[in-house]
């Protein structure tokens, strides 16, 4: 059940730190943008669910970095779904540079939610149809 896909991104000089080095925290919304495009590689649009009613906020965030990144790289994002969607949906992330150099390892959790009553809801069936399941 390996749904996966790629997203390439480009260093920018402001993710860096002064060592050159992209900054970790910049390494969240390097997710963030994969998973997005993820979805849309489904047909699913985040600003659709949202208008909706239903939000995905982050639940946990794991980051195990094995070597850095630098300004001006290529970086190339594979994400992947965990498991089948519940409550929650898990996604991890493999980052690679254009040499193909394993980068950063990442998971998120994110829980589906009502807007209106901020509480965990299941996951839409349009959502588990256009994941094929």
């Amino acid at each position: 059940m390996k749904k996966n896909a790629f997203t390439q991104i480009r260093v920018r000089y402001g993710e860096t730190d002064q060592m050159g080095v992209v900054h970790h925290g910049n390494y969240a919304q390097f997710f963030e943008l994969a998973r997005i495009e993820w979805l849309e590689g489904f047909g699913i649009s985040y600003k659709a669910m949202e208008a909706q009613g239903i939000q995905l906020p982050v639940y946990e965030l794991k980051i195990n970095y094995k070597k850095p990144a630098f300004f001006d790289d290529r970086l190339e994002i594979e994400t992947i779904l965990k498991d089948k969607p519940t409550a929650k949906i898990v996604f991890e992330y493999i980052v690679r540079n254009q040499q193909g150099e394993l980068l950063t390892l990442g998971e998120t959790t994110l829980v589906f939610t009502d807007i209106q009553y901020r509480r965990p809801i299941r996951c839409p069936d349009y959502v588990l149809k256009a994941l094929g399941f």
